[in-house]
């Protein structure tokens, strides 16, 4: 609330404020209007409403602060069961949480400036060291309160209690107003971002070595023209922590499958965004999207291009893996969702695709994809159509990739190989004229019936299903680049 002139509300007035609702997928207290409550801490702490679903997109937003980029941490919580206060407060709460400036409370400048022994040295709140987190303590006082009412469970009430990055002197610890932090990590944010922890994970994931993903990142960094922002502080120890937490990470937990998947779900259960457990007439269905996939997904999928690739196990449970992918704007693909399913037809292809996109809603109802492409010609393309509101493509990438790469496997003559890719280009397209696909096949295979093993390959994989592939082509549009 701004301006001398209008009176501040008292704690009992803080429901008749509005519930904000910032349409961006996250949001900062710039976004917010904020009032001011009489006889607060230091003249009256900022409050403001907001959705309880919304308030990792605030915290998440705060953190993306230009003049002082940092991480709030979870500094203390407390919870109550509804029903046990029998007269609540206006102001009480379900769910009471305190976030801190990662760069406070305590304050090691000092200590960690002079050459003494500092091991007998206390932090200035007296809560105790943080061990591993010293070099990172700078006294910051920016701090909030979210509390869940009571009252209105799906309402958030935000303190805030200090929304300055400064310490006790009132002065800017961290940031790039803080001379002592220039050209060092302080300056920055506090964390690697989630861009480089997914690429650091993946590289490690295929077996890159530490030194190589170090050696790679250094290089970029020096042809950028030096540190620029946290991501270029990457250290060997922050490598060896996503590498520990890879080798220690387990997915088999039971060694009954199905209580496996049940644990897995539990542990898990804020990246899952549908579940179906496998019974005698359900199939099992397991929808899984990270937090970062889900930012993804809300950046590049808007008036964006979404994919899906249908691929099936190779190891013990051969399940089908339904993976969806967008694209950024080098055109690279990104996986933004997982799908996992015991069941290899796509009837059931309704319920979790419903599932994600009103998960994606509740974030930005304004979101909507240009096109959705699928590689699989058993998708109901009307059923994605219904909940996608997009066109919907048919993509041939994976189709041609997979015959040329066994061309290569089972043919040695380079004009057979060429002269067999344009025949079954021939088939696929066999919708366009008079030629049947029965008589496209048996062409085929006249022509090159030299070419056991091709055509055993041919037989086995394709034939089944050649013409489900012509009568998609026929009746959705392809893709002719590919996933661009």
């Amino acid at each position: 609330m701004k301006g001398h002139e209008a009176k501040m509300p008292r704690m009992e007035d803080i429901l008749n404020l509005p519930v904000q609702d910032p349409p961006c997928a996250e949001f900062s207290s710039a976004h917010l209007n904020w009032a001011k409550v009489e006889g607060g801490r230091q003249g009256g702490d900022d409050i403001a409403l907001i959705p309880y679903a919304r308030v990792d997109d605030f915290v998440k937003g705060e953190s993306i602060n230009t003049e002082s980029p940092a991480s709030f941490r979870i500094e203390s919580r407390r919870k109550r069961p509804e029903g046990s206060v029998t007269k609540p407060r206006v102001d009480c709460y379900l769910e009471y949480t305190l976030y801190w400036c990662s760069y406070g409370p305590e304050d090691y400048r000092d200590t960690e400036s002079t050459n003494g022994d500092i091991s007998n040295a206390k932090p200035s709140s007296g809560k105790g060291s943080r061990p591993g987190r010293r070099h990172m303590m700078r006294g910051c006082l920016c701090h909030f309160t979210v509390k869940r009412l009571y009252t209105r469970p799906l309402v958030a009430l935000i303190i805030y209690n200090q929304r300055k990055h400064v310490d006790k002197g009132g002065s800017p610890c961290h940031g790039i107003h803080d001379r002592e932090a220039m050209g060092t990590r302080a300056m920055y944010a506090p964390r690697i971002s989630d861009e480089l922890r997914q690429k650091i994970m993946s590289m490690l994931y295929v077996g890159i070595p530490v030194d190589n993903i170090i050696q790679q990142h250094l290089e970029e960094v020096q042809r950028h023209g030096g540190p620029q922002n946290r991501d270029d502080f990457l250290s060997r120890n922050d490598v060896r922590n996503m590498e520990r937490l890879i080798r220690n990470s387990s997915y088999e937990l039971h060694a009954n499958q199905v209580c496996s998947v049940k644990m897995w779900v539990q542990r898990h259960h804020k990246y899952v965004f549908f579940f179906q457990e496998n019974s005698g007439s359900e199939p099992l269905i397991l929808g899984i999207q990270t937090d970062w996939q889900l930012q993804q997904m809300l950046r590049y999928g808007h008036n964006g291009s979404i994919a899906s690739h249908l691929a099936f196990g190779s190891k013990k449970f051969k399940y089908p893996l339904c993976s969806l992918l967008v694209f950024d704007s080098s055109h690279n693909a990104i996986p933004v969702a997982w799908v996992i399913t015991s069941c290899v037809g796509h009837q059931y292809i309704h319920k979790w695709l419903v599932s994600l996109v009103e998960r994606i809603h509740i974030k930005d109802p304004r979101w909507r994809p240009n096109a959705f492409l699928v590689d699989d010609p058993s998708f109901e393309a009307s059923i994605i159509r219904d909940v996608f509101q997009c066109r919907v493509l048919l993509c041939l990438w994976h189709v041609r990739r997979a015959w040329a790469k066994n061309l290569l496997k089972k043919c040695c003559n380079f004009e057979v190989q060429r002269e067999m890719f344009k025949h079954l280009g021939r088939i696929l397209y066999c919708s366009r004229n008079t030629n049947t696909v029965v008589d496209a096949v048996e062409e085929f295979m006249h022509v090159f019936v030299d070419q056991c093993g091709f055509l055993d390959y041919f037989r086995i994989q394709w034939l089944p299903v050649i013409g489900m592939w012509v009568n998609s082509i026929r009746t959705l549009p392809v893709v002719k680049d590919g996933h661009k």
